[in-house]
């Protein structure tokens, strides 16, 4: 048995099964870490390598996803004996930034002859 401190990040919709997913989380006792963000203790069966998997199957199990919907986590992962911090999708995809364009980039390319 395994149990790592997770924040999970949902992005249902605006039909997504909430009911389904606030019930889960209510009862793996998460706290509120933000729009959209709950933080929680997450007790595992299996090693490390089994946590996303055993994550993934524990919520499909509870909560009805859509085409769309998208969960991500981030936990502490073990990395040849290493401590890291890690994420991954485990609903869903990445989309693109919506910020794009808006920073401001240096351009360091010099255009002509010099």
């Amino acid at each position: 048995m395994g149990v790592k401190s997770i924040w999970l990040t949902y992005d249902l919709g605006i039909k997504g099964d909430y009911p389904s997913l606030y019930a889960w989380l209510d009862n793996h006792d998460a706290k509120e870490a933000g729009n959209n963000t709950a933080f929680l203790q997450y007790e595992f069966d299996g090693e490390d390598k089994d946590f996303f998997d055993n994550l993934t199957n524990d919520l499909k199990s509870f909560i009805t996803f859509k085409s769309g919907d998208r969960i991500y986590v981030i936990a502490a992962r073990s990395d040849e004996g290493t401590k890291k911090i890690g994420g991954r999708f485990i609903i869903g995809n990445r989309k693109a930034n919506p910020w794009k364009g808006y920073g401001q980039k240096v351009d360091n390319v010099i255009d002509g002859d010099e």
